[in-house]
Formats: C-alpha cells, sequence, structure tokens
C-alpha cells in the first residue's frame, strides 16, 4: 500500500476559480470521486489530467505538486 501524499493545491486552485468538484471532474472527464480521491492523494494524478489541470490553471505541473512555489508557466 502506497503513503497517501495530498495535492493541496488542486483543491485550493479549484476552490480559487470558483468550481465544485463535480463540474471540475465532469470538465476533466472523470468522476466527482476519481476527482475527490486525487485531491486527497488516494489515487495517483494520471499526466493527461496533470496536463490539462496545469493549463486550465495557468500553471506549471511542478507548481500543482507542490515542488515549487512558484505558479508562473515555464516558458
Amino acid at each position: 500500500m502506497r503513503d497517501i501524499i495530498p495535492y493541496p493545491r488542486i483543491r485550493d486552485l479549484r476552490e480559487d476559480h470558483d468550481l465544485k468538484q463535480a463540474a471540475l471532474a465532469a470538465r476533466l472527464g472523470v468522476s466527482q470521486t476519481t476527482y475527490s480521491k486525487y485531491e486527497i492523494g488516494t489515487s495517483e494524478i494520471p499526466l493527461p489530467i496533470l496536463i490539462r489541470l496545469a493549463r486550465l490553471y495557468n500553471t506549471s505541473i511542478d507548481y500543482l505538486l507542490g515542488e515549487t512555489n512558484n505558479p508562473k508557466r515555464y516558458d
């Protein structure tokens, strides 16, 4: 069993953009339950979903994953 690694930034960004989990999940083509598991860290976020989230929020994947505090996208 793997450790739970939550992704608080994807929750914070979703809330900052006034999006409900169900609406964002539908936009990403996943169920609300699946998206919820991404936020709390019980499911790994697939790379295509990470890319779509980074594009949606105009940020880097590193920022989404907490690897940097700089939200700016790389050019």
